[in-house]
């Protein structure tokens, strides 16, 4: 019996929320094995799914990251019309509907009532806590964040974040699960706003801004600087590994010699203003100089070819 039939008890897993995000999650665990029953509110999105679920698997095929037939991992997913059709019998529910607190407290109220006693839920919020809409039901204990990549069948990692009612056994469940899926585990220990990736990702968006907002660079040159500079790095160390290496005596003589000018570039920021609508159309001016609105998805789908690309060459790391 593999790990994942330990697991689930062979039973299935639900999809709640059949979006990019959720088809994505329906990929992850079909090529898994595992059975997945699709459900969404809305008929036209739960029609797209499916083809959607198709072609991203033909994609992985073609870079050799799954072996099996697309086909046959396909016919493991389904599509269902209810709420009640999605949970029934699933070990566990892969929850992925709009990143809104009322939406979400809504759907666990439903679940609450319709979910048998060992059914675990793992939500895809980007950075809502689960104490925002997981709490004082019966199902609280068995809901916790699992909070992934878009697309989180190319980028492994996902964020297991707890509420102050999630049971370690609901916590050691989802890592187990993640692991047996191929996903990456990052353990986020309280809860905070935004969870470790998107707090990392705010720093580096708000400074970029900025910079654009003060004239220091151009979008591109920003893009640039990521792109062919700290990304490279970035695509295969974190931020620690990086800058212990970038030091004759690693990270505490990294922090003797720079840690004062990264403290001032700190001082010099204070972000008190979201960022306003000048800004943001001299933004989005900026990028449909380089990218038209109407080939916005077709660079997705460029996006997602340089990624299997790349998950294929980091299966075989030099």
């Amino acid at each position: 019996m593999t790990e994942i039939e330990k697991l689930t008890g062979g039973r299935p897993v639900a999809i709640v929320g059949a979006g990019l995000v959720g088809a994505g999650w329906a990929v992850v665990y079909a090529r898994a094995g595992l059975r997945v029953k699709v459900f969404d509110t809305n008929p036209e999105i739960t029609a797209k799914a499916i083809p959607l679920i198709r072609s991203q698997l033909v994609g992985l095929h073609r870079h050799g990251l799954v072996q099996e037939d697309p086909a046959t991992i396909v016919a493991r997913v389904s599509t269902v019309d209810t709420l009640a059709e999605a949970v029934e019998g699933v070990a566990y529910v892969q929850e992925s509907v709009l990143e809104r607190v009322d939406v979400k407290r809504g759907l666990m109220e439903q679940l609450d009532a319709l979910a048998g006693p060992d059914l675990i839920v793992g939500s895809s919020t980007s950075g809502i806590p689960g104490s925002a809409f997981a709490l004082g039901l019966g199902l609280s204990p068995r809901v916790l964040i699992v909070h992934p990549v878009n697309p989180p069948y190319l980028v492994p990692v996902v964020e297991l974040v707890p509420s102050p009612e999630t049971s370690q056994q609901t916590l050691a469940f989802a890592d187990r699960l993640m692991q047996a899926v191929g996903q990456t585990v990052v353990h986020v220990r309280k809860e905070v706003e935004g969870f470790v990736l998107n707090r990392l990702q705010a720093v580096l968006l708000r400074e970029a801004w900025a910079l654009v907002e003060e004239g220091v660079a151009s979008c591109e040159d920003v893009d640039k600087t990521v792109r062919d500079g700290l990304g490279w790095r970035w695509s295969f160390m974190g931020p620690f590994e990086t800058i212990d290496l970038n030091a004759p005596g690693g990270v505490a003589d990294y922090a003797q010699r720079l840690g004062g000018l990264y403290q001032r570039i700190a001082d010099s920021r204070r972000h008190e203003q979201p960022w306003g609508q000048p800004l943001i159309g001299q933004v989005e001016a900026e990028r449909r100089e380089y990218l038209s609105q109407a080939d916005l998805e077709s660079r997705r789908a460029w996006r997602d070819e340089r990624l299997m690309a790349f998950a294929a060459a980091r299966k075989h790391p030099i």
